[in-house]
């Protein structure tokens, strides 16, 4: 599994926002430059996380992009599925009807494990937290 460039693109455009100081905008065009962001494809990520609710646009001389929510209620899995749709390793894991091995099949096993394992790591990747990574990195 990989995630899209767009999602990419995205986890990093909410980490610069979870970064900033509580209650501050970002424009876009500072969000694209600071990430390397192309600024037309930042413009639909930023639609597309809006739509989430997981940040808020406004315009305007004192506009721009905010998270919807504090950083710690934002999950990195929250955002990769904004963008990306739901995290499935295989169809079987969300539908054992569509194998017809499912009911003897160790493979699968495999995968719903992984899948959960997943899922519970992106749970936990709050923003907040990657925010204090972020900065204990220097940036």
């Amino acid at each position: 599994m990989q995630i899209t460039r767009q999602a990419d693109y995205a986890a990093r455009a909410v980490l610069h926002l979870a970064s900033m100081d509580p209650n501050s905008r970002a424009a876009t065009s500072a969000i694209a430059a600071e990430q390397g962001i192309p600024p037309s494809f930042l413009a639909k990520i930023i639609s597309q996380l809006s739509v989430a609710g997981i940040v808020h646009t406004s315009r305007g001389a004192r506009g721009g992009v905010s998270l919807s929510r504090p950083p710690e209620e934002i999950t990195l899995r929250e955002v990769i599925e904004a963008i990306d749709g739901p995290i499935l390793l295989n169809e079987c894991v969300a539908n054992d009807h569509v194998c017809p091995y499912s009911d003897r099949c160790p493979i699968h096993d495999i995968w719903s494990d992984t899948q959960q394992e997943l899922i519970k790591r992106l749970n936990d990747a709050t923003f907040d937290k990657l925010a204090d990574t972020y900065h204990e990195k220097g940036y």
